[in-house]
């Protein structure tokens, strides 16, 4: 998998990943983005949308913070992002948790057919048809297999999705690839699953294979995280050391420290 060369493409091109995402992590989507090299806009008014995601090479959605208003905005800027064949990325945090939630990121999923969707074991298995427990928008325990859900709802959906957790995979339904990379001390900060999508924006905007997007988004944050932990072992000063250490990842290191299993989905 080409992560580095992905990388150094994000850096190079600058792409404008437009955010329509949860309030509570607003500033560090922002900031992530930057890091990796990306252009952050952060605009959620419905009378823009469509103009910010014409202008924007890839468009993230992060339903975190939900209202009847973000989601009318999301839902034009998802059409619109479709229309023009770019990257839509969905984060349906707490996608079961509420009839709401649920609701729009199946609204979404329908008009704006998403390139990716990325959540938790949980939100996945909801939006697979399966059977998940939730406590507030946090993954408590899935009924079955995750990898199986993951696939189905690919296939189902035609999107990439990615779920996240202490082992992440990515799939299209055919090929699922096992990111093996991370912390712990990503689970103990506000933000880190936001901040995934945010990049999996930065990559699919200069990636035209959006599994490959995806998988690599995991694997540069991941290693990221890595080193953040080697410099900082608290949450504050590790979140703070996460940017550094995503701000100066070579794309040669990334490649070479990325730890991933590639599998044909026989199901």
């Amino acid at each position: 998998m080409e992560t580095g060369r992905m990388l150094a493409a994000v850096r190079e091109q600058k792409p404008l990943v437009y955010h329509i995402t949860n309030n509570v992590t607003v500033s560090e989507c922002a900031n992530i983005t930057l890091a990796c090299g990306g252009l952050p806009v952060m605009a959620p008014a419905p009378e823009e949308a469509e103009e910010m995601a014409a202008q924007a090479q890839a468009v993230v959605l992060n339903i975190g913070t939900l209202t009847r208003e973000q989601v009318q905005a999301m839902l034009l800027a998802g059409r619109k992002a479709k229309e023009l064949h770019k990257p839509v990325i969905l984060d349906p945090v707490g996608a079961g948790a509420t009839s709401l939630r649920l609701e729009s990121a199946r609204r979404i999923i329908a008009e704006a057919a998403p390139g990716i969707i990325k959540g938790n074991a949980a939100e996945i298995a909801v939006l697979a048809g399966g059977t998940a427990e939730m406590r507030g928008v946090e993954s408590v325990s899935v009924a079955g297999s995750v990898a199986d859900m993951a696939v189905s709802l690919a296939r189902k959906t035609g999107s990439v999705v990615a779920v996240t957790g202490a082992m992440d995979l990515v799939t299209d339904g055919r090929e699922v690839v096992e990111v093996h990379n991370g912390h712990p001390l990503m689970a103990c900060v506000v933000g880190t699953g936001c901040m995934t999508a945010s990049l999996m924006g930065c990559f699919a905007a200069v990636a035209e294979d959006w599994l490959q997007a995806a998988a690599a988004a995991l694997v540069v944050f991941n290693v990221a995280a890595e080193e953040a932990a080697r410099r900082a072992q608290a949450p504050a000063a590790f979140k703070a050391a996460l940017f550094d250490a995503l701000f100066g990842l070579e794309p040669a290191v990334a490649e070479k420290r990325q730890r991933i299993v590639r599998q044909v989905s026989e199901k």
